[in-house]
């Protein structure tokens, strides 16, 4: 297996998981529920930026591999589905909204395995509309995991409530258009 940076960020990422998920299953006492949002947050806040450094280190330096293409999107769609499902047990999200998104992530994913199998891969390659899915999920999810007002002041958890909403709106309406690139391919007529 190669080594490079870009793999260590990813496979970073997939090791922060555990401890995102793990720190609200410490036996009673051990961490305040302040640092217990605030220590998940900032791990899912360092995951979110090693997302977007590993790919940009690999492309500036010639470091893409099989591997790191293919565990990228599974290391994203992880820690992403492993929060909202943390998040649904603290009752910071509404389950429909999870469900949407998660079940969004796995049909695509399998749209785009199916795709390349049939060699029209880029049809249903990343575009803005994914891209902005993401963003607005990787600034709501530390939100909801930090959920106490910033600074006394800033409705924190509000903002990230209405920013996940926006996520899941853009998660629909991403779904749809991918299908709707596919849908030649889906019905045999390519």
């Amino acid at each position: 297996m190669p080594f490079n940076v870009p793999l260590l960020l990813t496979w970073a990422r997939i090791a922060a998981i555990p401890a995102i998920v793990g720190v609200f299953y410490l036996p009673a006492g051990w961490l305040a529920p302040f640092w217990q949002n605030n220590i998940a947050c900032w791990l899912f806040v360092a995951a979110a930026i090693t997302d977007a450094l590993d790919g940009w280190y690999a492309r500036k330096y010639g470091q893409i591999t099989p591997l790191g293409a293919f565990l990228d999107p599974v290391a994203d769609k992880l820690i992403v589905c492993a929060a909202l499902i943390v998040l649904l047990a603290l009752d910071r999200v509404d389950a429909f909204v999870s469900l949407v998104i998660i079940g969004r992530e796995i049909a695509i994913s399998a749209l785009r395995e199916w795709m390349a199998q049939v060699g029209a891969a880029r049809s249903v390659a990343v575009n803005w509309l994914g891209k902005a899915k993401t963003i607005a999920q990787m600034v709501a999810i530390p939100m909801l995991l930090f959920h106490d007002p910033l600074f006394g002041l800033i409705p924190v958890a509000q903002i990230g409530t209405l920013l996940i909403y926006v996520a899941a709106a853009l998660t629909v309406y991403s779904m749809f258009y991918y299908l709707r690139l596919a849908a030649p391919h889906l019905r045999g007529e390519v």
